[in-house]
């Protein structure tokens, strides 16, 4: 589905161009329509593009911050880049770092930290370290699905149940089911609680919008079978597209209602940095006719820009579309029984990993 005004699009994809951003003074680069039909007329249509991984070797693996608008202080992400390629995720422009472009580097151009659960056991058998729940999810995926072949959120989860650790854990993948065994020991002892984000109720709008991430009623089942094993389970309908998604809120409530969810939230899109023309080149190529119409939603609930940056008010849209949001989102959970219980995760069992990097066996 290549067009001259997007050439490097391709269907199975997010983000519609491989831009690099200018922010940092890189070099750009820029593909020249013309000249690839004239390589496309000899040499043929060019090879799809691939997902590749390099294994990064990093010396820290928990991630410290002071933000006042997240519910963590600390985070574990095991992957850079995310082959989820939702089209909205926040965490594009740090592929910057790497020179790479935010756009179609971020979701095929991957790096996995094999030894991240050596660090953190480390990092945990610290006489100075005190415990607090570590976030997992809140960069990329954790169970994007390079972690079929490499494991390491589960390496990292048995660490954490090794150490008693508490551990929250955010996603968009039904795969987060195959480490049941692992959360449902975590949870009999109030040390997990899982959070799965569900954008619509539509696999045809959700495969242009994340097109590699479980489907979503493959998404609300897995949220039931969270409950079924005793795990705490979170609805998490984010991020709300004015004019996009926010059609599907009620939908998704309801459901998450009937699977016995107790817990949901909502959170606004966001555009930060290189996120905002991606967002709209994707708006161009799938939805040109109301563009306009989103975008202009969109900066009435940032104060009228495309992103607001701003602590305290980042996660916090205001103006009468987020009122009506809001309003709409308190209704659903009213009718579907779900309140907003805080998981409150236990600290007080944790326990220093053994040295030499094993486990026990009690």
């Amino acid at each position: 589905m290549r067009t001259p005004e997007h050439p490097d699009y391709e269907s199975g994809r997010g983000a519609a161009s491989a831009s690099v951003p200018t922010r940092f003074g890189l070099a750009t680069r820029e593909t020249d329509a013309d000249w690839r039909d004239h390589v496309e007329l000899l040499d043929g249509p060019p090879a799809k593009l691939r997902t590749t991984v390099t294994n990064e070797q990093p010396k820290t693996i928990l991630s410290f911050n002071a933000s006042p608008d997240v519910p963590f202080d600390r985070s574990i992400n095991a992957y850079r880049g995310c082959e989820h390629g939702c089209v909205y995720c926040f965490a594009r422009p740090t592929h910057a770092y790497h020179d790479l472009s935010p756009g179609l580097d971020f979701e095929t151009k991957l790096f996995a930290k094999p030894n991240a659960a050596r660090l953190l056991r480390e990092t945990l058998a610290k006489p100075k370290y005190r415990p607090r729940p570590i976030a997992m999810g809140t960069n990329t995926d954790p169970y994007q699905p390079i972690e079929r072949g490499y494991g390491i959120t589960r390496q990292l989860l048995e660490v954490c149940l090794d150490a008693r650790h508490p551990v929250t854990i955010t996603t968009k993948s039904d795969r987060v089911l195959r480490d049941l065994d692992l959360l449902s020991d975590m949870a009999s002892q109030n040390l997990v609680a899982v959070a799965i984000s569900v954008t619509s109720m539509d696999a045809a709008l959700s495969s242009k919008l994340e097109p590699r991430c479980a489907a979503p009623a493959k998404r609300l089942a897995a949220l039931g079978k969270l409950v079924e094993a005793g795990i705490p389970a979170h609805c998490s309908v984010s991020p709300i597209i004015p004019a996009i998604t926010d059609e599907f809120m009620e939908g998704i409530i309801a459901r998450a209602g009937e699977f016995g969810v107790q817990s949901a939230g909502w959170i606004p899109l966001r555009l930060p940095h290189e996120v905002a023309p991606l967002f709209r080149e994707w708006l161009n190529v799938h939805y040109p006719e109301r563009a306009g119409k989103v975008m202009s939603i969109v900066r009435s609930i940032r104060s009228g820009k495309d992103n607001d940056p701003d602590f305290f008010t980042r996660m916090k849209p205001s103006g009468v579309w987020a009122d009506l949001f809001r309003a709409r989102f308190r209704v659903a959970c009213k009718r579907a029984g779900i309140a907003k219980p805080k998981f409150q995760l236990d600290c007080s069992q944790f326990r220093r990993p053994e040295q030499g990097g094993q486990m026990r066996l009690l």
